[in-house]
């Protein structure tokens, strides 16, 4: 009678780690929208920088020359002009990670294979932070150098990799997209909605900045500098304002937001039915 009460997944074997991560990897390269997903921030990421490459060197013959003056950081801003937006198509993705499972039902059979479920969530999270992190950095690089040599075809003046900030700036990038995403994953295991998810990141991304540039000077000298994008931006920017944090601090505090959010999603997790 005891061999017959012991449950299946005591017959099969215990959970491992190994394990939670492959069955995450599975799920998560066959979901058709994490191709589409990827393939598309790869090509925002890298054709936005060509096309706004393109365009300032075809209005640099018609500049004075304050305004090219002013054009002195163009070069690294234009090539991360793609991380602006890719952001989104990421977050969008780390969003429908966790989400899709809740739609379909899918998570009911996840927990049932992890019943401590935590697992289940730091599994998405690996898989999902490792692919887009291994995968930006190449392409931020990548768009770089293609708005590089874009820009020189017209003489225009050059930054190279190894110039002060220039590596930090284009590797942060990728490093901001990653951390972009793992946020916006948490928000998904929060929120267990798809629309809801992507409408509260989009309104702590897009709006609340903003919102808080509205309020009194010295007040949103204070704020603005620890919200979630404007930190994170810190990053990639190749020069900081005299309220903006530093690219350590930034790192730290979009962190910060990170944990503090995956800290709620597994409280929360923990605590709810499925």
């Amino acid at each position: 009678m005891s061999a017959l009460a012991v449950s299946p997944l005591e017959r099969v074997g215990r959970v491992t780690r190994r394990g939670v991560l492959l069955s995450e990897w599975t799920k998560f390269g066959s979901l058709r929208s994490t191709r589409w997903s990827l393939v598309l921030a790869v090509v925002l990421t890298v054709g936005l920088p060509a096309l706004f490459a393109a365009v300032l060197a075809a209005r640099w013959g018609h500049m004075s020359v304050r305004e090219r003056a002013g054009h002195r950081h163009q070069p690294v801003n234009v090539a991360l002009s793609g991380v602006n937006v890719s952001q989104l198509v990421l977050a969008v993705l780390g969003v429908l990670v966790i989400t899709g499972e809740y739609s379909t039902g899918m998570i009911r059979a996840s927990f049932r294979a992890v019943p401590r479920r935590l697992p289940v969530v730091w599994g998405k999270a690996a898989v999902y932070g490792a692919v887009v992190l291994v995968l930006m950095v190449p392409t931020v690089v990548a768009a770089f150098f293609v708005s590089q040599a874009i820009l020189a075809r017209r003489g225009i003046e050059q930054v190279s990799f190894s110039d002060p900030g220039v590596a930090r700036s284009v590797l942060g990038g990728a490093v901001y997209l990653a951390l972009v995403g793992l946020f916006a994953l948490a928000l998904g295991s929060i929120v267990r909605n798809t629309a809801g998810a992507i409408a509260t990141f989009a309104a702590i991304f897009f709006v609340l900045p903003p919102l808080v540039d509205l309020l009194p000077a010295s007040w949103s000298n204070l704020v603005f500098p620890y919200l979630p994008e404007s930190a994170g931006r810190s990053l990639f920017q190749l020069t900081h304002g005299p309220h903006a944090l530093a690219p350590a601090s930034g790192l730290a505090v979009l962190a910060a937001y990170c944990a503090f959010a995956f800290v709620i999603a597994a409280v929360l997790l923990v605590h709810r039915d499925t």
